[in-house]
């Protein structure tokens, strides 16, 4: 039996993420069959947002060998011994936008989110400019990226809530969708 139990933490934080007005579209499990590698992908937007313009999407990958090495640690560990601690899996949030007409300024736009996200869900802001045609005016599509470490030790021991991450993640969905209508020209 495994130590950690993976699908039951992205329940948990799939029902977390309900509790903080985001709601949940769809849910995706993957597993390498070679490596044994797993990855829970999730899709889920603000509450007022079920119309679009936006989609987030969690992804939280799942590393074996990090996964086999904790259980290790715990087993080896006395009994009552605090979990081991430094071994993390990886968490991902990506906020997608449709091509926008009216882009953003990337540099403005990224600062403004630095000032959301701050130091707990560092923030990375890029586009693509598109051409559909020569003659054609560029569309920008724009992702936001924010990367955190989930401790293994705190998911083991049921400490791992995300309250902060979660509304944090809601403010910059909210931040989005505000000016959003004058990038995508509805205006």
């Amino acid at each position: 039996m495994a130590v950690i139990d993976v699908a039951g933490f992205v329940a948990d934080l799939k029902d977390h993420a309900v509790d903080h007005q985001f709601h949940v579209h769809d849910e995706r499990h993957f597993v390498e069959t070679y490596s044994l590698r797993q990855a829970w992908e999730v899709d889920l937007h603000p509450e007022e947002a079920c119309g679009g313009p936006l989609d987030l999407h969690l992804s939280l990958d799942v590393d074996p060998r990090v996964l086999l090495t904790f259980e290790d640690k715990v087993m080896e560990s006395p009994e009552g011994d605090e979990p081991p601690e430094g071994l993390t899996f990886p968490l991902q949030f990506t906020w997608v936008l449709p091509p926008l007409p009216k882009g953003p300024d990337l540099l403005v736009l990224a600062t403004e989110l630095a000032g959301i996200g701050g130091t707990d869900l560092p923030l990375e802001v890029s586009a693509i400019d598109s051409f559909a045609s020569v003659t054609d005016a560029a569309e920008r599509s724009l992702t936001i990226v924010a990367r955190i470490e989930i401790g293994l030790d705190k998911i083991y021991l049921g400490q791992e809530q995300l309250c902060d991450v979660l509304d944090r993640c809601h403010d910059v969905s909210t931040y989005l969708l505000d000016r959003a209508p004058a990038w995508l020209d509805e205006l």
